[in-house]
C-alpha cells in the first residue's frame, strides 16, 4: 500500500502554553538537518519538538499565502503558483516525520499529540483551500491557460491545483463552506479515532496463550520457537504466545490441528472492532460514511463514490462495480470447487467435520501438498529476509542500473531499521531508501511504503532528492535462525518496493505533477514488481539455504510455479468481496444513509452471494483502507492495477527478455518518473502502445475461459 505520509494543512493557532516553553529548547525541525544526506535526526527529535514546531510551520504557511494573496500584480504561474508550489515546506517537513512515525512507532504522547495537531491541520487545510482571494488568483491562471505558452507540465500543474480548489469547496457559497468545515473537522478526527482503535484491537487487546505442548500439533518448529519467544516478551516463559499479528496468526491457522484454538484465534482477528467495548468501531463508520456522504453532496456528488472516481481511471461507480462483477462470478465459481476439493480431505480423515472459515487455511496448504507436493515450510529455508531483498535489489539493478549500498552511520528511527543509499547507473546520488521489517507494539499491521522527503526541486533548479521508507511487519528472527519470510511476503517486499521505485524514480517541478497519479493507477508500480519475484531466473539469485546456502532447488521452483493458480478462487473472492464492500459503503446516498454496520455489511455480502466458509479479506471495523488510509472508495484499484501489471509484465515476457532495458527504460519514463504530466492512461498506452488487456491477469490467475 502507497501510504499517505500526512494529512493536507490548515491555520494559524496556538496550541499551548507549554508549547511556549518547549520553544526556547533547540528544535532540530528549526535548521537543516546536518545528517548524511539530510534525513531527520531520529535520535535528536523527541515528542516535546513536535507541537511547537507544528505551530510555527502553520504559523509560517499561513504567511506565505498571505503574502501571495495581497500582491496587486495580475496572477502569473510566477507569482502565483510557483510560490504556492513551494509553501509550506517547514510543515511538510515535520509532518514527513511525526505522521510516519505516528504508524511506525506510535505510543501514547504521540497518540495525544495527534489529538490535538489534527484539527489544528484540518483547520488550516481549509483556510488555504476555502481562501477566495487565492482561489480568484488560480482561476484567473486557469481561465487563460489556452493563451499561454505553458510547457506540458506546467499545464497540467495549473489544472491539477484549480480542480483540487473546487473539489475542496472553493466555489460554495459561505454557509456552505462553513458546513464543509465542521465536516472536515468531525472527519478528520473520526478517522484518528478508528486508526486508534484499531491499533489497540490488534497489538494490545487479544493474544492466545497456550500452555499446553500438545496444543502445538501440526505446528513446524519455526513457528512454536517464535510464538516461544513472543511469550518471553510478555513475560510469560514456559507458554507459547500468539498474536493478531500476520506472522503470528496466518502459520497457525495453516498448519495447527486445533480447530478450537485455530478458531479462537481467527475470531480474535476478524472482530477486531467489533466487540461491543471501548474499542469499538462500528459507530465510528457508520459516521466516517454518512459525514463523506454530505461532503460529496456540498460538492455536487450524490454519493461519495462518485466524488472519488470522478478523477480515477474508472471515472464512475458504475464501472467499477461491473469491473469487479465481471471478476467475481469466476472467482466464486473457483472457490466453490477449492471447496469441495478441501471437504473431500476432510471426508477421509477420521476427525470428520463441515469446513468453517477458520478451517480454510489449513486445508487448503492440506490441498497444496496433496496437488503439488508443496508444503510452504519447504519454502521458508530459503527465503531468508537479507538474501529477499538483495534479489529485489538485484531485479532492479537488471532493469534499471541502479545500485544500493548500506549506510551505516545513518539515523534511524528504530534500531530494526536498515538503511540504504540509492545510485543510478552511472554512480550518481538517486536518494535513500529504508527499511523496517518487523512487528512492534506501536506498529500499525501491514506493510507501506512512504517518504520522508519526496523527490523535488529546489527554486533555483537544483534537484532535492528522495528519502524513501519502506514499513512492513514480517516473520521476526529467532535465537535459532533468522528472519525466514512466508511466499506471501517474499511477494508483499517486493510490492513495497515497487512503490518505493516509483517515490525514487518520480521527477516534477510541482507537487501535484511529480510522481502524481489518480488512485487506480498508483497499485501499478508496485505490483509489476511481485511478477519477478516467482520467475526461475530470479528466484535461483535470491533464494538461497539459510544453512547451507543452497540454491533453490529446480524441483521446488516447479513446485512453486506450477502452484501458482492455487486458491486463487478464495485469494480473488475475499478480495473482491472487500472491494464491493467499500463501494457499498460509499454508494449510500443522504436520503437513505446506513446506520447500522454488522447489518450493512451482512446484507451486502448475502446480496453478492459470498459462501458461508469465507470472509472478507477486511470486514468493515478493521478496514483501515476505506475509513483510514486514504483508499476510500478505492479499494477496487488493487485489481484494476493487477490488469495493468500483468499486462505491463506479459511485454516483457513476449519480448523474450525479463530485463528488456529498452522496456525498462520506457516503463520508467512513462510510468513511474513522468507519469503526472498527461492522464494515466495516455501515460500507459506510451509504454505499452496499447489499452491493457485483462487476459494476462485472467490466465495467471486461472480465471481466463475462452
Amino acid at each position: 500500500m502507497l501510504k499517505p505520509f500526512y494529512m493536507l494543512l490548515t491555520a494559524t493557532v496556538l496550541l499551548s502554553s507549554a508549547c511556549k516553553d518547549v520553544k526556547k529548547m533547540e528544535n532540530p525541525f528549526f535548521s537543516e538537518y546536518n545528517t548524511p544526506f539530510g534525513v531527520p535526526p531520529f535520535e535528536q527529535i523527541n515528542e516535546d519538538h513536535y507541537l511547537p514546531a507544528f505551530e510555527k510551520a502553520i504559523a509560517d504557511h499561513s504567511k506565505e499565502i498571505q503574502a501571495i494573496v495581497d500582491q496587486t500584480d495580475i496572477p502569473t504561474f510566477e507569482n502565483t503558483m510557483i510560490p504556492m508550489n513551494h509553501s509550506g515546506e517547514l510543515l511538510d517537513k515535520i509532518s514527513n516525520v511525526f505522521f510516519n512515525l505516528q504508524s511506525a512507532s506510535n505510543n501514547e504522547k504521540m497518540q495525544e499529540i495527534a489529538r490535538i495537531i489534527t484539527p489544528k491541520l484540518t483547520e488550516h487545510s481549509d483556510n488555504i483551500s476555502l481562501n477566495p482571494k487565492l482561489f480568484e488568483r488560480i482561476k484567473a491562471i486557469y481561465n487563460d491557460i489556452e493563451n499561454q505558452s505553458y510547457t506540458v507540465e506546467q499545464k497540467r500543474f495549473i489544472e491539477k491545483k484549480y480542480n483540487d480548489f473546487v473539489r475542496n469547496g472553493a466555489n460554495l457559497n459561505n454557509e456552505d463552506q462553513t458546513q464543509l468545515r465542521e465536516l472536515n473537522n468531525q472527519l478528520s478526527t473520526l478517522q484518528l479515532q478508528f486508526e486508534e482503535n484499531l491499533l489497540a484491537e490488534t497489538n494490545e487487546n487479544f493474544s492466545m496463550i497456550v500452555e499446553n505442548r500438545d496444543e502445538l500439533v501440526g505446528l513446524p518448529q519455526s513457528v512454536i520457537d517464535a510464538a516461544t519467544e513472543t511469550a518471553n516478551a510478555m513475560k510469560m516463559e514456559g507458554k507459547w504466545a500468539f498474536t493478531l499479528q500476520k506472522p503470528s496468526w496466518i502459520p497457525f491457522l495453516q498448519y495447527s490441528e486445533n480447530r478450537a484454538l485455530r478458531e479462537k484465534l481467527y475470531r480474535g482477528y476478524t472482530m477486531r472492532g467489533d466487540n461491543d467495548n471501548e474499542f469499538d468501531n462500528k459507530d465510528i463508520i457508520v459516521k466516517i460514511a454518512q459525514i463523506q456522504t454530505k461532503r460529496s453532496k456540498l460538492l455536487g456528488f450524490d454519493t461519495f463514490a462518485k466524488y472519488a472516481h470522478n478523477e480515477n481511471m474508472a471515472k464512475t461507480p458504475e464501472t467499477v462495480k461491473d469491473f469487479l462483477l465481471k471478476i467475481w462470478k469466476p472467482a466464486l465459481e473457483r472457490s466453490k470447487q477449492e471447496l469441495k476439493e478441501m471437504q473431500a480431505i476432510v471426508n477421509k480423515s477420521d476427525d470428520k467435520y463441515t469446513i468453517e472459515s477458520w478451517d480454510w487455511w489449513n486445508l487448503s496448504e492440506k490441498l497444496r501438498k496433496e496437488k503439488y507436493d508443496l508444503d510452504e515450510a519447504e519454502l521458508k529455508p530459503y527465503l531468508e529476509l537479507g538474501n529477499v531483498r538483495d534479489g529485489m535489489f538485484w531485479v532492479a539493478n537488471q532493469l534499471y542500473g541502479i545500485t544500493f549500498a548500506k549506510v551505516e552511520n545513518a539515523p534511524k528511527y528504530n534500531a530494526d531499521n536498515d538503511v540504504f543509499e540509492v545510485f543510478e547507473a552511472d554512480g550518481s546520488h538517486l536518494g535513500v531508501l529504508y527499511l523496517d521489517y518487523h512487528p512492534r507494539s506501536g506498529k500499525s499491521g501491514g506493510a507501506w511504503c512512504t517518504s520522508f522527503r519526496n523527490g523535488s526541486y529546489s527554486p533555483n533548479g537544483d534537484r532535492i532528492h528522495p528519502i524513501v521508507s519502506i514499513v512492513c511487519n514480517f516473520t521476526k528472527p529467532t535465537a535459532d535462525a533468522p528472519s525466514l519470510l512466508s511466499w506471501d511476503e517474499t511477494e508483499t517486499l517486493f510490492h513495497e518496493f515497487g512503490h518505493g521505485l516509483h517515490g525514487l524514480f518520480s521527477n516534477g517541478h510541482y507537487h501535484r505533477t511529480a510522481g502524481d497519479v489518480p488512485l487506480d493507477f498508483v497499485e501499478l508500480p508496485s505490483q509489476i514488481m511481485e511478477n519477478w519475484a516467482g520467475e526461475p531466473a530470479v528466484l535461483k539469485q535470491y533464494a538461497k539455504h539459510y544453512k547451507t546456502g543452497e540454491v533453490i532447488p529446480d524441483a521446488l521452483i516447479a513446485k512453486l510455479v506450477n502452484s501458482g493458480q492455487f486458491n486463487q478462487g478464495f485469494g480473488t473472492v475475499e478480495y473482491v468481496a472487500s472491494a464491493l464492500l467499500d463501494i457499498e459503503w460509499y454508494s449510500q446516498t443522504q436520503e437513505n444513509p446506513i446506520t447500522d454496520a454488522r447489518l450493512f455489511e451482512n446484507q451486502t455480502m448475502g446480496n453478492i452471494g459470498l459462501i458461508d466458509e469465507i470472509v472478507p479479506r477486511y470486514r468493515s471495523t478493521y478496514f483501515g483502507h476505506i475509513f483510514g488510509g486514504g483508499y476510500s472508495a478505492g479499494y477496487y484499484v488493487y485489481l484494476w492495477a493487477a490488469i495493468l501489471d500483468s499486462d505491463a509484465f506479459d511485454a516483457f515476457k513476449q519480448s523474450g527478455d525479463l530485463f528488456n532495458k529498452e522496456l525498462a527504460a520506457k516503463f520508467r519514463e512513462h510510468c513511474l518518473a513522468n507519469v503526472g504530466n498527461y492522464d494515466a492512461m495516455v501515460q500507459y498506452k506510451k509504454f505499452r502502445g496499447q489499452e491493457p488487456s485483462e487476459v494476462p491477469l485472467l490466465k495467471k490467475r486461472g480465471l481466463y475461459k475462452q
